[in-house]
């Protein structure tokens, strides 16, 4: 599982750096894309991004303002 911590960051750089990593080196079958997040508008716009790319998202609160975006490949 590799993980990008964009706490601190506001849209649409959450979004951008979540698209960057996917496109460098894309996520295989069973891999998983965790996504730290503070901002929440981030929550909304890289679902909604990374499922045209063919990923799905689950998102976990996990506490103090943060949020966990787990991205895998849609299908998986």
């Amino acid at each position: 599982m590799r993980t990008l911590d964009v706490r601190g960051e506001i849209c649409p750089y959450p979004m951008m750096k979540t698209v960057e990593v996917l496109r460098q080196t894309p996520l295989e079958e069973a891999a998983v894309l965790e996504v730290l997040t503070d901002h929440p508008p981030a929550l909304e716009s890289i679902p909604l991004y990374v499922s045209t790319m063919g990923y799905r998202c689950t998102i976990d609160d996990v506490g103090g303002g943060t949020w966990r975006i787990r991205i895998t490949r849609a299908g998986c």
